[in-house]
């Protein structure tokens, strides 16, 4: 026997005592030979009370039939991920994630261990998801006045960069049809915004509109999430309806479906193709009319080359795909997705702030946006609350700091009033044919400064909207 052993085993005891899982080993009889303090921690008991007692003994609501340990020790054969239910002997409910292995010396089988992940937190916010999902349902049905579950609608949308209407304008088109639509787009460009209104703009807009962040919760749970269990499927479990269900009629929008287990992916892609689904432990399959809304914040083909997104899966979904664009490839849409924000902010603070100043809406301008839209809505928040009571105008002081990290000042470029090639040949222009040239250029700078809006236009020319409305047919003028 090597010398080193006795020293080595404490050693391993002690790793096996700091480490976040629990660990409880039995003998071949099911008595209790190792126990760490992870494991007494998630049973609420103590080493003393376990150690040399039966299994059965300190959990009286499992038997031979539903213990994993006794288990593996009838079959000598491992339980892998094996959700379980249990009451401890303070008459606490457990829900832990459980590995079991049985041990063998000298190929005799001497025992089994068991290496457990308390998930009982994370299963008490599933069931609040499941009630709270069923809550709302309840009282949309209910409530027959009010459409839906999603908030936001087309017409909430904000943009008039090329690229981005043209996304628009397909979700729009894909709102007539129950077909599944992928809509791709790094974090914060609006994913969740477009499936909303989506639905909202469908025939399903008056039935539940439900969304999953796929990221969000374990694998080993959304499965029972998204399908549903029957009593009986596992240790303590119940009769109950999962997200399908629930949006039965409606729409189902999966945010992260890269982050979706492949295992799940093609249960996914089986409810996909025959709209069926079965609950964990039924033996019978339930029809359902869901249209299906995925979002991704990372390129499909990327994915599944990288094996975290089935082919299959994407060429299914794949039907209608939206990309939307990253802000900082649509800054002309930056003045009117401030002037929400500001608007916004103002109704929530009770304040008057009337706009930014041009140095810091250049400052806007010329940063990156790696978080998009909604690290723009959050910088316009921070200014607010930077700025001094009575204060009306934003200025790049109040703008948060990492507007400035690596980025030179921002700083507003004076125009020209009379153009170059007039200057240059001043005696091959009238007077009246120099006037009009300044107007046009000047309406022309304006108009374009102003990213084609015709009362800010109005307002800062000083003339009134009609006058604009009237010059800029006049002199062709369109915003680019």
């Amino acid at each position: 026997m090597d010398p080193n052993r006795p020293k080595w085993s404490s050693q391993f005891e002690w790793i096996l005592s700091m480490i976040n899982v629990g660990v409880h080993m039995v003998d071949i009889h099911g008595a209790t030979v190792y126990y760490n303090e992870t494991m007494a921690n998630i049973d609420g008991l103590s080493l003393k009370q376990v150690l040399g007692q039966n299994i059965l003994e300190l959990f009286p609501s499992l038997t031979n039939e539903t213990s994993t340990l006794h288990l593996v020790l009838q079959k000598s054969t491992p339980i892998t991920d094996q959700l379980q239910t249990y009451v401890n002997l303070q008459g606490k409910h457990i829900t832990s994630i459980n590995s079991t292995y049985p041990l063998f010396e000298n190929d005799v089988m001497i025992g089994a261990v068991e290496i457990a992940r308390d998930i009982s937190n994370v299963m008490s916010m599933y069931d609040q998801i499941l009630d709270l999902n069923k809550q709302l349902v309840a009282s949309k049905q209910k409530n027959k006045s009010k459409v839906g579950s999603a908030d936001y609608h087309f017409s909430d949308i904000i943009g008039q960069d090329s690229n981005f209407l043209k996304a628009i304008s397909l979700a729009k088109k894909a709102a007539r049809t129950p077909s599944p639509v992928l809509i791709c787009g790094t974090t914060g460009t609006g994913k969740e915004l477009v499936a909303q209104s989506i639905h909202n703009a469908s025939s399903r807009s008056s039935h539940p509109f439900l969304a999953q962040n796929c990221a969000a919760v374990p694998k080993e749970l959304m499965e029972a999430l998204l399908f549903g269990t029957n009593r009986g499927a596992f240790t303590g479990s119940v009769d109950r309806q999962g997200i399908f269900e629930q949006a039965n009629g409606g729409t189902l929008f999966f945010d992260e479906l890269s982050s979706l287990d492949l295992g799940l992916q093609a249960k996914l892609l089986r409810v996909l193709q025959d709209g069926k689904i079965r609950r964990i432990g039924g033996t019978t399959e339930q029809q359902v009319n869901v249209r299906v809304i995925a979002a991704m914040n990372m390129d499909p083909t990327e994915a599944v080359e990288k094996g975290i997104l089935r082919s299959d899966l994407l060429f299914r979904l794949n039907v209608v795909q939206i990309e939307l664009p990253e802000l900082a490839k649509r800054r002309s849409d930056i003045p009117s997705l401030v002037e929400h924000f500001v608007q916004s902010c103002n109704e929530r603070f009770g304040t008057h702030v009337r706009g930014l100043t041009e140095n810091a809406i250049a400052r806007l301008y010329h940063f990156h946006w790696p978080g998009n839209i909604r690290q723009l809505s959050h910088a316009i928040e921070s200014a607010f609350n930077m700025m001094d009571m009575g204060c009306d105008l934003i200025e790049e002081n109040h703008l948060p700091a990492f507007l400035f990290e690596n980025n030179p000042p921002a700083r507003v470029t004076p125009k020209r009033l009379v153009p170059d090639s007039i200057t240059q040949s001043p005696m091959q222009t009238n007077l009246q044919e120099l006037l009009d040239q300044v107007e046009r250029d000047t309406i022309r700078h304006m108009f374009e400064a102003c990213h084609g809006n015709i009362s800010r236009t109005a307002e800062a020319l000083g003339i009134k909207r009609q006058s604009l409305q009237y010059k800029l047919t006049k002199y062709e003028i369109r915003h680019t």
